[in-house]
C-alpha cells in the first residue's frame, strides 16, 4: 500500500509498504508496479543513488521482496529539461488530445542520447506540441516505447500522463499489437515460426545484444511473406519488448536482416553479380520497418490500429527484387 508523497524545496519524500503478493519479486519491478508515474529505469537510478531505502538501509534494485517492509524513497524536483524545440519533419499517422501516432523516419533517433541533444524525434515533437507527458523524463517526454535509430515506422507518443500510464500498461500486459516487415538473408525451413531465446547484453560488446540463458525472457513470431533468391520477406510480431529483439532473434536463427551491420546483415560483396545481388548490394539502409501498431485508445478504450507505408527506399529495393525475381527461372513469390 503506498502512502502520500511529502513534498519539500528539495523534492518529495515517499513512504509504502510493501504487499505480500510481490513476495520473491525484485524490488526494482515491485517499485514500478506499485508507482505507475516511475518507470523501472528510473527508479534503478534513483537507487544507485542512495535515494531509496529498506528497512532504513540503501536497497539494491536486486533487494528480493518479503513482503511487509517498509520502503522510503526521496524523490528529487525534477529538472527543467535542456532540449530545445526543433522544425524537423513528422509524419503523423494520428492525433488527438491523447496522443500522436508517428511514422518514424529511419535514421531519425527517438530521444537524445550520448552526449547528443538535438536533431532527434523528441526536439521535433516539442516544436510540433507543447503538451507532451512528463513521465518519461526530461529527456524522453512523451516516449512509452522506442524504436532503434535505424528502424523505420509506426510509433505512438504520449501527450498526457494519463494516456503515457495508460499505454504503459498495456506494453508491460503484452496487449499492443505490432507487426514488422524484414528482408533477412536465407530461407528459413518453414514458413512460419517462434523464436523464444533470452536476450541480456553482450559481455564483450557492450553496444549488442545477445541471446544468453541468464537474460530476460523473449519470443518473436515470424510468417514468409515472399522470397528473392538469396533473401525473403518476413512479417513478424514481437511478442515482447526487450532491446533490439528483433534483430537480435533473426540473427539468431542464421537469417539476419539485410543491412544490419551490428548482427551480421551484409553478406553480398559489392562486386557480386546479377541484379538481384546489385539491388541488395546498393541498399544503403536496415531493411526492418515498423508497419503498423494496434492498441486501446488510453481514453476511450476503442481498439485502434495505424500502419506506416513502407519508405520508399525499402518499396524500391523490394520492387527491383521483386522485377529481378520474375525475370529469372522458377521465379519467386512477390511481396504482398
Amino acid at each position: 500500500m503506498t502512502g502520500r508523497p511529502r513534498s519539500s524545496e528539495a523534492g518529495s519524500h515517499l513512504r509504502l509498504e510493501l504487499p505480500a503478493k510481490f513476495r520473491g519479486e525484485r524490488l526494482d519491478r515491485t517499485l514500478a508496479a506499485l508507482l505507475p508515474g516511475e518507470s523501472r529505469a528510473s527508479l534503478q537510478r534513483l537507487m544507485r543513488a542512495g535515494h531509496v531505502r529498506a528497512l532504513g538501509r540503501p536497497a539494491r534494485p536486486s533487494y528480493t521482496v518479503h513482503g511487509g517492509e517498509r520502503i522510503e524513497i526521496d524523490l528529487p524536483r525534477p529538472r527543467p529539461s535542456s532540449l530545445e524545440p526543433e522544425p524537423l519533419p513528422i509524419a503523423i499517422l494520428y492525433e488527438d488530445a491523447d496522443l500522436l501516432v508517428v511514422d518514424k523516419a529511419a535514421g531519425l533517433a527517438v530521444h537524445p542520447g550520448a552526449g547528443a541533444q538535438r536533431g532527434t524525434l523528441v526536439n521535433a515533437l516539442l516544436h510540433h506540441c507543447s503538451d507532451l507527458s512528463g513521465i518519461g523524463g526530461v529527456e524522453r517526454p512523451g516516449i512509452v516505447h522506442r524504436l532503434d535509430k535505424e528502424t523505420s515506422g509506426a510509433l505512438v507518443v504520449a501527450k498526457t500522463d494519463a494516456a503515457h500510464r495508460a499505454l504503459a500498461d498495456q506494453f508491460k500486459a503484452r496487449t499492443v499489437k505490432k507487426i514488422y516487415e524484414a528482408l533477412v538473408w536465407g530461407r528459413p525451413r518453414r514458413p512460419s515460426g517462434l523464436i523464444e531465446g533470452p536476450i541480456g547484453r553482450h559481455p564483450q560488446a557492450r553496444v549488442k545484444m545477445v541471446v544468453r540463458p541468464d537474460g530476460r525472457a523473449a519470443r518473436t513470431s515470424f510468417s514468409v511473406s515472399a522470397t528473392f533468391g538469396p533473401v525473403t520477406l518476413l512479417e513478424v510480431h514481437p511478442e515482447t519488448g526487450r532491446t533490439h529483439q528483433i534483430r537480435v532473434h533473426l540473427s539468431f536463427i542464421g537469417h539476419p536482416i539485410v543491412g544490419d551491420r551490428l548482427y551480421g546483415g551484409r553478406r553480398l560483396p559489392p562486386e557480386a553479380g546479377g541484379s538481384v545481388a546489385r539491388a541488395l548490394a546498393a541498399y544503403g539502409g536496415l531493411a526492418l520497418h515498423a508497419r503498423r501498431i494496434a492498441f486501446a485508445h488510453p481514453r476511450t478504450g476503442e481498439w485502434s490500429e495505424f500502419e506506416a507505408p513502407r519508405p520508399q527506399e525499402m518499396r524500391d529495393l523490394l520492387d527491383r527484387l521483386a522485377s529481378a525475381s520474375e525475370s529469372a527461372p522458377g521465379r519467386d513469390r512477390k511481396p504482398r
